[in-house]
């Protein structure tokens, strides 16, 4: 069986009655973009969705020859979705990433075209197709003579296949507290077909953090992401800016304690020229630079007590003024905020402003320490061995590495992690191997 490629289906003859016309329904934009481009390629029209709401709309307006769903729906469950869509349309091909329709369904007589499409898109590794699609054995045929992409490419499934290999380790001395005992994950959450691809981790823990992104990102509601320093509070934001239909919008993130207070106030608002002294020229703040995007307000906590009640006022009204200004001016801005403090514990002390938190928590995301899901060790490590890879030989690591890392107790968190591995990698040299000596916890106490 000869493999498949785009550019053996472009040559193909055409010859149709109608050209063939598929729909996709995913929140995640890059997704869209990635498919629409082979699909076009392949001379498809396509026409693209965000919300099964919309699939709906699109399908009774346009009747497309296949529709294409991604793993989860923001407005809709998807099996409930399926199921009624099936019902309504059943001369539609229908594809999703989980599974692909049954033999006894209608099916497009170019799935195989929509097949390479779906298996290309995963290769790309887009949030949308953490599970490969369930083909049929000649389907199967036909498409594993693709070749496979490097690990940091291949779907999820792959890559925990390839990682069975890493050995799991617990610390010897069971006593030793607080110490990281690697546990062995032998059974697989469903929940790890949702899993966000930066989100790096199948504990409970970190799948319930990309289930919380999920159900949110498509909502105006605020978001305030709660965790320890090196966590990956920014990256929740940014999973969420990525998966809301502010996406193609600035995301401008912001971190309140690395700007004293003073300035603080003219960076986030913006100021007018000769506001104050050295203002010879107005500056656009961060707040409205973010228009029609999203805002992120990193260890919010930091903020002075008076500029928390200026950007009450902003989250009430959605109108701010610039300092030295006396118009104010209509921003639109989707706020998250994060912080490494027990907010609404401060909030009670009067630390920090009541009526803000519970402004800006409606909706709480908590991102663990690395401790909470040590059994992903394995997992990052290879990772970041995979990133730090990109434009030089891959380094690896042996058995007393890896015993070495499991028994540090991580207080600077997966930051920390990526920071020891790089420093490991960097006194390795022309090796490919880190042993156990190139491993420098710093300042680190165990």
């Amino acid at each position: 069986m000869q493999p498949y490629s785009l550019a053996a289906f472009s040559a193909a003859p055409v010859a149709r009655v109608r050209p063939r016309s598929a729909l996709l329904a995913s929140s995640d934009c890059n997704f869209r973009q990635r498919l629409n481009q082979t699909l076009t390629g392949l001379r498809w029209q396509v026409r693209e969705v965000a919300t099964g709401a919309e699939a709906w709309a699109e399908a009774h307006s346009s009747m497309p020859e296949a529709v294409i769903v991604d793993s989860w729906l923001p407005d809709l469950d998807l099996t409930e979705f399926l199921r009624e869509f099936r019902a309504s349309f059943p001369l539609v091909d229908v594809l999703t990433a989980v599974s692909v329709q049954s033999e006894a369904g209608p099916r497009s007589p170019h799935r195989q075209e929509l097949l390479y499409a779906m298996r290309n898109s995963q290769e790309t590794d887009t949030v949308a197709w953490n599970s490969a699609p369930s083909l049929t054995g000649s389907e199967m045929a036909s498409i594993t003579d693709l070749p496979k992409p490097p690990l940091a490419a291949r779907s999820l499934p792959d890559a925990i296949a390839s990682l069975a290999a890493v050995p799991t380790y617990s610390n010897p001395d069971d006593n030793a507290s607080p110490a990281i005992r690697l546990v062995e994950n032998s059974t697989r959450s469903p929940l790890i077909s949702e899993r966000l691809p930066e989100l790096i981790g199948n504990h409970a823990s970190m799948l319930e953090v990309s289930r919380r992104i999920r159900l949110v990102a498509a909502r105006m509601t605020p978001v305030l992401i709660e965790g320890p320093t090196g966590s990956g509070k920014e990256l929740v934001a940014e999973a969420l800016h990525r998966l809301s239909n502010r996406s193609r919008k600035p995301f401008v993130a912001i971190n309140c304690a690395a700007i004293p207070g003073d300035l603080l106030e003219a960076e986030l608002f913006g100021h007018t020229r000769g506001a104050f002294t050295g203002a010879v020229h107005g500056r656009t703040g961060r707040i409205e630079s973010a228009d029609g995007g999203t805002l992120f307000l990193d260890e919010i906590g930091e903020m002075p007590l008076g500029l928390q009640s200026k950007l009450l006022r902003f989250v009430e009204s959605g109108e701010l003024q610039r300092v030295g200004d006396n118009e104010t001016v209509k921003v639109d801005v989707r706020i998250v905020a994060a912080t490494h403090r027990p907010l609404s514990k401060h909030a009670q002390e009067g630390t920090f402003r009541a009526d803000l938190y519970y402004r800006l928590a409606v909706f709480l995301i908590r991102t663990p320490s690395l401790i909470e899901h040590a059994q992903d060790l394995p997992l990052l490590v290879e990772h970041f061995l995979r990133k730090m890879g990109r434009d030089e030989p891959v380094k690896s690591v042996d058995g007393g590495t890896m015993a070495k890392l499991a028994a540090h107790n991580w207080p600077g968190n997966v930051r920390e992690l990526e920071h020891v591995l790089e420093r490991a990698a960097i006194l390795a040299g022309e090796s490919t191997r880190i042993t156990s000596e190139e491993i420098d916890f710093g300042l680190s106490v165990n």
